[in-house]
């Protein structure tokens, strides 16, 4: 994914919001949640019709976030 591209910048971790785990900004949903939501099988339209607070690309973000974790990759961590 290019730098142009990411949306790494809708990730953000506050050590005073859900234990500083990496969730989506503006929202307490974290990044574990989405990915063991998908990994049980649902869909993402189903993710989004149970948090309303949610958007596609904010789904795309948590699996980029994941993914760039996995490949090693240390993903800058932000207060927001």
């Amino acid at each position: 994914m290019t730098a142009t591209a990411s949306r790494l910048d809708r990730i953000a971790v506050d050590p005073q919001i859900v234990h500083g785990k990496p969730r989506i900004r503006g929202t307490r949903v974290t990044v574990q949640v989405i990915l063991e939501l998908l990994a049980a099988g649902e869909s993402v339209d189903e993710l989004l019709s149970e948090y309303d607070e949610l958007t596609r690309d904010d789904v795309l973000a948590a699996l980029e976030y994941a993914a760039s974790v996995a490949g090693g990759v240390k993903v800058l961590s932000f207060v927001a």
